[in-house]
């Protein structure tokens, strides 16, 4: 199996959109009319910004998914001039990597795995 799409559960689509769009700025966006939906294509791996709702929330709940950088500080940087804040970490983890989990500003938790730089 390989992965090929994260949800990612946000109280309003399009000012989700704008603000992953600026957290990845790599990111394809491809809008489908016949589903009206967008995605953020990544190199074929989609993040799919949804609406939260009574079903699934926004918010850290549960899983995280941890995105591979090649500086987890010049990373950290990026996403809090966006307006995400430290979670957790910065932490030494396996490898000589360090870890640290970002909030955005919808909730939801963005893992970051890297060197310290």
């Amino acid at each position: 199996m390989i992965p090929s799409a994260l949800l990612i559960h946000v109280p309003d689509v399009q000012v989700g959109l704008v603000w992953y769009q600026q957290a990845f700025p790599e990111a394809e966006m491809i809008y489908l009319p016949e589903f009206d939906f967008t995605v953020l294509n990544l190199g074929g791996f989609s993040l799919e910004i949804v609406q939260a709702d009574e079903k699934v929330g926004n918010g850290k709940m549960g899983t995280v998914l941890y995105w591979r950088v090649s500086s987890l500080n010049e990373a950290i940087a990026h996403f809090t001039s966006l307006g995400a804040t430290v979670y957790r970490g910065p932490m030494c983890i396996e490898n000589g990597l360090s870890m640290c989990q970002v909030l955005d500003p919808f909730g939801n938790l963005i893992g970051l795995r890297g060197t310290l730089s």
